[in-house]
């Protein structure tokens, strides 16, 4: 069975930090696809960064120089720091296993990207709250 468990979300004033993690078991994440998306209330899911099985990163324009997303495969971990927070990056964020869909990630044109979700090998977490005020 596998298992996506998010981590890390909580409230930070505007200009602060954070580093959500996503702890996988069932799933070994070395030679995959992995990202962080995001969703704010009454909006639809979108990608947030992808790293791909070569280690290669890719961000949504609105977080570079922001975010970094990582990984260790020891721990089959993913993690994404995220650094001078704004209130518009509010939102639950999600990990994401080989679900890089073009349509919650048009900004991604790399390898990993998907029409559709392959239900034997796409995965999504259960999502962890970050909140931002100003």
């Amino acid at each position: 069975q596998v298992n996506l468990v998010e981590s890390g979300g909580r409230s930070v004033q505007s200009g602060g930090s954070l580093t959500l993690s996503c702890a996988i078991a069932g799933y070994t994440i070395s030679s995959r696809c992995m990202a962080w998306f995001r969703q704010a209330p009454g909006q639809e899911r979108e990608g947030v960064a992808v790293i791909e099985n070569d280690g290669r990163t890719t961000y949504r324009d609105s977080v570079k120089g922001r975010f970094t997303i990582s990984h260790d495969n020891a721990k089959n971990t993913l993690y994404l720091q995220m650094n001078n927070l704004k209130p518009e990056d509010a939102a639950m964020y999600y990990c994401a296993a080989n679900l890089i869909l073009r349509t919650l990630a048009p900004w991604y044109g790399g390898d990993c990207a998907r029409a559709a979700r392959d239900p034997e090998s796409g995965y999504w977490g259960q999502g962890t709250q970050v909140t931002v005020s100003s």
